[in-house]
């Protein structure tokens, strides 16, 4: 069963964290985001419905693009390489689900990888450099789908992996195509929810091989289990989630590994809640953000303690360093992070 959230926009609301942690930039679109790649303090991509996708260069300002002949695809992830480079994967069910690449800043788009299975959804994909990258989708055939790249994503192949054999109702959620991770130079994980149990998936590999963990986060509803999984090395990761029916939920909505995600153990995210997102800060060792409709939280221990950044309800977050990162999320919100460095010490 495909888990395919359709998240409702959100309020915005102004508090005082906010002013401190995030501050509005002009997207130039009403487009619902939920890809954004960074690449460094200045450049960046996002993507949303309608074949949005969003540039900029200068890390203030925003060019919004519609993709050619895309009009009708909802990119929920997108992958930067540079200022110029970029492809944006389009998740929906079967042909739906497309790769399209620019070398161009935007002016140009080829598409590059169409879904062949009427039955199959695509949920994400990452990279280890900039030719390596694997991207993976919902079961077909009671399998997840496993995708690899490397020439850079001009060409993509798909991979008879073992070890992907899906439980009954599972799937993976393609909310900002962040329920799959790369590590190192050959490891990746995948996220699962909707079953009895939610899992994660390991490969050390890159996608030949994989091996399922339980992940404490519950699951047992297609609205439910680990939306997200975010390694910043191949031993210590972190997995984020909830359920996207219930924004505010209390309850367990994160778990950490120091194994490599063989075993995980419940470690609860602040603020409390749906997240849709993890992601490690380059550079401040041990340091993570999770985000989603109960708002955006830091973690400086790998996981274990949390700290609310803001409430504000957003898709996902990228970083490119301490004091360097963008929010993205309903109606076309675009933040850039304005706080406190995250590799500071709490006071």
């Amino acid at each position: 069963m495909s888990l395919r959230p359709l998240l409702i926009a959100a309020f915005l609301v102004s508090t005082p964290a906010f002013a401190q942690s995030w501050q509005p930039q002009a997207s130039g679109t009403s487009a619902e985001l939920r890809g954004l790649s960074v690449v460094s303090s200045t450049v960046a991509w996002a993507s949303g419905t309608r074949g949005t996708v969003l540039r900029t260069v200068d890390g203030s300002h925003w060019q919004a693009m519609q993709v050619p002949d895309a009009d009708k695809i909802d990119f929920r992830d997108i992958q930067a390489f540079d200022a110029d480079t970029a492809i944006a994967m389009g998740a929906g069910p079967g042909a739906a689900s497309r790769l399209f690449r620019t070398l161009d800043g935007g002016a140009h788009w080829t598409p590059i990888a169409t879904n062949a299975y009427a039955d199959g959804f695509w949920d994400g994909m990452a990279f280890w450099d900039k030719d390596n990258g694997i991207l993976f989708g919902d079961p077909v055939k009671g399998r997840f789908q496993i995708y690899v790249t490397a020439d850079g994503g001009r060409s993509w192949r798909q991979v008879e992996a073992t070890g992907l054999d899906a439980l009954p109702s599972e799937g993976a959620f393609a909310a900002s195509g962040t329920s799959i991770a790369v590590a190192g130079a050959q490891d990746a994980w995948i996220a699962t929810g909707g079953a009895a149990s939610a899992r994660v998936f390991h490969s050390s590999d890159r996608g030949q091989t994989w091996r399922a963990a339980t992940a404490p986060i519950p699951a047992g509803a297609a609205a439910k289990g680990v939306f997200a999984v975010a390694f910043a090395n191949p031993k210590e990761g972190v997995a984020v989630g909830g359920d996207y029916k219930e924004k505010l939920l209390e309850g367990v909505n994160g778990a950490v590994t120091q194994d490599g995600g063989a075993t995980w153990t419940a470690a609860p995210v602040q603020p409390a809640g749906y997240m849709s997102v993890v992601v490690p800060v380059p550079g401040a060792a041990r340091t993570y953000v999770a985000a989603g409709l109960a708002g955006s939280g830091v973690t400086r221990d790998g996981g274990k303690s949390w700290t609310v950044l803001d409430r504000t309800p957003v898709n996902t977050v990228g970083f490119a360093g301490a004091s360097s990162g963008w929010a993205v999320g309903p109606k076309g919100l675009l933040m850039k992070y304005t706080g406190a460095a995250l590799d500071a010490p709490r006071h």
